[in-house]
């Protein structure tokens, strides 16, 4: 059979080139295609090689078509669409939002919120009508932990004001002490996924707030408690030393002749890694000894 589902295709589109429900339903069984939300097909190969983030895209593409109009994209949805990190986020449901009192619902591919969606809580990305970033980012605080909202509030970069009114709009609904816990956290200086969780196991650990993104010299650190210099390396940050015609292994020495030029000026540096973030009491203590 030739159906090219190397791309998601729709069941109405299948149909109007010819194919019929049969043919459909019986590469669905042989395990050639897998579908997606209602009436929606891919390769079964292609869909094992997307990552979690590609697959919710895909995810979205396929049940889109069939809710009906007056759905906003919101939720960890929108903040995919706003290029927002996802760390340990849900992504096994589309989430929309409805303006209407209640009527939400949940699918095995999607979740229907229901709240007022005001003019200015809404724009459109990609041809796609989503929740603004900064009605996003008060939904996302809500209803997802603590530190999943900071990693993505960290990156939207929102200004405090627009957070303020949103929150207001926000009233009463359900989570909206979490939002408020989260606004008032949040730095945009925060430079990437592991060093916003960084921040938030420091403040959860008891350690003085560090300041971000120091200059110190002609070189910028992560952070800085007086004399103590704290690195996140998660070895991508390496790609912002090369120049060309640079490799890693040039990168990682330039970045260790940088570290001894600032213990030089008298600092004491500390680095941390992914594996610390998950086990984090060595650092803890490492920090809480030179603090």
């Amino acid at each position: 059979m030739d159906l090219d589902a190397s791309r998601l295709v729709l069941r109405q589109n299948a149909l109007r080139d010819g194919y019929t429900d049969n043919e459909l339903r019986r590469l669905y069984t042989r395990g050639s295609i897998t579908r997606l939300g209602h009436g929606a097909y891919l390769d079964a190969t292609r869909l094992d090689g997307l990552d979690r983030v590609e697959k919710h895209r895909v995810l979205l593409e396929a049940v889109m078509p069939a809710l009906s109009s007056g759905a906003v994209m919101s939720h960890q949805t929108a903040a995919l669409m706003h290029g927002w990190p996802l760390w340990a986020v849900d992504l096994a449901r589309v989430h929309v939002t409805r303006d209407r009192r209640n009527g939400g619902r949940r699918r095995a591919d999607t979740m229907v919120h229901c709240a007022p969606l005001p003019g200015s809580a809404v724009h459109v990305v990609d041809g796609f009508t989503v929740t603004s970033p900064a009605r996003t980012l008060v939904d996302v605080a809500r209803t997802v932990p603590f530190e999943h909202a900071v990693v993505m509030g960290d990156a939207a970069g929102i200004e405090g004001d627009s957070l303020v009114d949103e929150l207001a709009v926000a009233g009463r609904r359900h989570g909206i002490a979490g939002a408020r816990r989260v606004a008032a956290f949040l730095d945009p200086l925060s430079g990437s996924v592991g060093e916003s969780r960084s921040r938030v196991l420091f403040h959860r650990a008891g350690l003085p707030p560090p300041v971000l993104q120091v200059e110190i010299g002609v070189w910028r650190v992560d952070f800085l408690w007086g004399d103590v210099i704290g690195e996140f390396d998660g070895r991508v940050k390496y790609g912002r030393f090369l120049r060309p015609g640079q490799d890693a292994g040039d990168a990682v020495f330039e970045e260790k002749r940088r570290e001894d030029a600032l213990r030089a000026l008298g600092f004491r540096v500390v680095r941390w890694t992914w594996a610390d973030l998950a086990r984090p009491e060595a650092l803890i203590a490492r920090l809480r000894a030179l603090l």
